[in-house]
């Protein structure tokens, strides 16, 4: 049978008792069936080295197995008790400016610190022996977001073999940092430490290495304690779950296929429909970390959200009534196997006592719970879905060694953003209705219409060679500014930009040109400021130039036939609207391979794109499809009602609607509102 996944990080250890049985109610009330228990319980299981207490663990989860709630239980390893510190002051992080960092705070841990990793084993052995068997458990949590970063001696240590075992020798190291300039040469390892506080610039090829170190540093401790748990239980999923943002060291390509289950936390920043298009883009990525693993794709699961807020930089803002079942349903709609939240009730103390709760402050008899068992009666009525593949229809690159590679200071222009590269390609396509694919390109690639290369700033010659084929293949790419600039050291390749790919693409940049942002160049597809780049034809052709400023007739927007696809570069940053149209444009569902720049210009209106109501202006809509039967999400992000047709989406006359039972051809969607039609896709 199957079943979606509902409920939150519990912490029944910050409650009395009587809060301990309500929440069990609460919980059959809203139809929570998992919950994630100890990510922080470290110092309360063991409170002094080596002693145990499991008492109050015990009783809870029996408690939850006896209501009919399974258990997420975690290895408290993110956050060592105060014993630990004090015992160990060498195991506390450092900083780049070399201070040792202290206990009160969670993530006071080095990694790499020999005392850090017995005491993990030890609790993680204990967990294992005592919870291993128990019926409540369904799962377990490792650690909690990795992410801390550490200059220690100890990190000197680790990071030294590390580059031992990535480059071999001395001779070679220098080689890829390129050592010879500033005086850098290394002749002995013992010089070789992690990327320190600096007078100046630091070497980026050296802060570069230092963080895919940290992501294979985290992940030998990841599996460490997976290796204790799957020899007490084998049966029981190990996962982890996987913050985002670029303090994030982890890279989730490297690390999905040592996990059961591909967990993610989502945060959104920006309030609105923004919030819908960044939940869009974390859920797609999570799909695509878990199905791309070699050798059989994995399951993935929203392991954290934000009950009733969005936490904008410096301002918590409310959810409007509909954004909690909304953005969770679109997990869901791209595969997530559940909603989790953080947390299940709101804390009264502590640095995050103003974090949302499933239970808020106000207790159940609020907007939030309400809305919560709303969601939790909507993911029961759809759990036939669970298994159910998602229908996408385009792709786009994601590196996370280009966006790490793109944060040195020393870029030619500082607006040069690769997150925001890749989320503005994202949410274009989204807005256009769309479902994305994430590939990383160095494998082989998926066969879907339009590939698009957003600022991909490292690539490797076997990218490169993925690339040629998917558009000999018969593939659309997409190639946006600043791509292929240097290899996977961080060295540039030199001859011109892009590198590897100048025979693909049929160009040659032999300037890149950042102008202020005072200036406005007419390209004929959009305004542009800020970045230009001296294009010369080597086989492709001018589809769009420069029609003002220094530079007229230069190209713009070039392409180049290649077996029975097309290469495409585009070498501006054009606004959403521009980017949107061209991306329409050039797709399967536009003029095709054979655009000219007056197909591709954004059409009349604010948007430049579908009218009020249409599925791409406010409306999402994700299909998943198993066989003949097809699962068709209609979150709608507006105010204004929206008349669902199933026709455009492939569904034969019959549709329902899974969250009320209403027929598809009689079906509005209100605004705000949400619907799961179910029916036999058409002949």
């Amino acid at each position: 049978m199957s079943v979606l996944w509902f409920g939150g990080d519990h912490n029944p250890e910050q409650w009395p008792e009587d809060v301990r049985v309500q929440d069990t109610e609460l919980m059959r009330r809203a139809g929570v069936n998992l919950v994630t228990v100890g990510v922080f319980s470290w110092a309360l299981l063991e409170p002094r080295e080596g002693e145990f207490d499991f008492g109050w663990l015990d009783r809870e989860l029996d408690r939850l197995d006896e209501a009919g709630v399974g258990v997420c239980l975690a290895t408290p390893t993110a956050s060592p008790p105060p014993w630990f510190g004090a015992a160990h002051p060498d195991a506390m992080p450092v900083t780049a400016q070399g201070v040792r960092l202290t206990h009160g705070s969670r993530d006071t841990y080095d990694v790499t610190a020999p005392a850090y990793r017995a005491a993990c084993e030890r609790i993680v052995r204990a967990l294992a022996e005592r919870y291993s068997a128990h019926p409540a458990l369904r799962l377990w949590h490792v650690h909690n977001e990795y992410g801390t970063w550490s200059h220690s001696a100890h990190a000197d240590r680790a990071f030294r073999q590390w580059l031992r075992r990535r480059h071999g020798d001395l001779t070679a190291l220098n080689e890829a940092w390129t050592t010879a300039f500033w005086s850098q040469h290394y002749s002995d390892w013992e010089h070789v430490q992690t990327p320190r506080a600096t007078q100046y610039l630091a070497n980026p090829a050296h802060v570069l290495d230092f963080r895919r170190f940290l992501s294979d540093a985290m992940l030998d401790h990841y599996l460490a304690q997976r290796s204790v748990l799957k020899a007490a239980n084998p049966a029981v999923p190990v996962t982890t779950n996987w913050a985002f943002g670029g303090w994030v060291p982890v890279d989730p390509w490297k690390w999905a296929e040592h996990v059961d289950l591909v967990a993610v936390d989502d945060y959104p920043s920006a309030p609105g429909a923004g919030a819908a298009a960044q939940t869009a883009f974390a859920a797609d990525l999570a799909r695509s970390y878990a199905a791309r693993v070699p050798g059989g794709g994995r399951p993935w699961l929203l392991a954290e959200q934000a009950a009733g807020v969005v936490y904008t930089p410096g301002r918590t803002v409310a959810k409007a009534p509909g954004e909690i079942v909304r953005h969770s349903l679109s997990h869901v709609a791209r595969g997530s196997r559940g909603a989790m939240f953080f947390q299940w009730r709101a804390s009264r103390g502590g640095s995050e006592q103003w974090h949302s709760g499933m239970v808020p402050h106000a207790g159940p008899d609020s907007r939030i719970f309400r809305e919560v068992c709303e969601l939790g009666t909507a993911l029961s009525r759809i759990s036939e879905v669970a298994d159910a593949p998602v229908q996408a229809d385009a792709a786009i690159t994601w590196d996370p060694e280009s966006w790490w590679a793109m944060g040195a200071a020393s870029l030619p222009d500082s607006g040069l953003d690769y997150l925001e590269a890749v989320r503005q390609v994202h949410r274009v396509l989204w807005r256009s209705g769309r479902t994305t694919d994430f590939v990383r390109p160095d494998r082989p690639l998926p066969e879907l219409p339009l590939l698009v290369v957003p600022s991909l700033y490292l690539l490797s010659d076997r990218a490169s060679e993925h690339l040629t084929d998917y558009v000999e293949g018969g593939g659309t790419l997409v190639v946006t500014p600043f791509s292929d600039i240097a290899d996977p050291r961080g060295t540039v390749r030199t001859g011109g930009y892009p590198g590897a790919l100048r025979e693909l693409l049929g160009v040659r940049v032999e300037e890149l040109r950042p102008a202020p942002d005072t200036e406005l160049f007419d390209t004929g597809l959009g305004p542009v400021r800020g970045w230009t780049e001296a294009v010369r034809l080597t086989g492709a052709e001018a589809v769009a130039v420069h029609r003002s400023g220094p530079f007229p007739g230069e190209p713009v927007l070039t392409r180049n036939r290649r077996g029975s696809g097309t290469a495409w570069y585009l070498s501006v940053r054009l606004d959403d609207t521009a980017l949107g149209a061209l991306l329409a444009g050039i797709g399967p569902q536009g003029a095709g391979p054979d655009a000219t720049a007056d197909d591709l210009r954004p059409a009349p209106g604010p948007e430049g794109g579908p009218g009020a109501g249409e599925p791409g202006a406010g409306v999402e809509v994700v299909r998943r499809a198993d066989g003949d039967l097809a699962w068709i999400f209609v979150l709608n992000h507006t105010e204004t009602p929206f008349r669902v047709d199933s026709a455009p989406w492939g569904l034969a006359p019959g549709a329902v609607d899974l969250l009320t039972g209403s027929v598809a051809a009689d079906l509005t969607v209100p605004g705000g509102g949400s619907a799961v039609l179910r029916g036999r896709l058409s002949p």
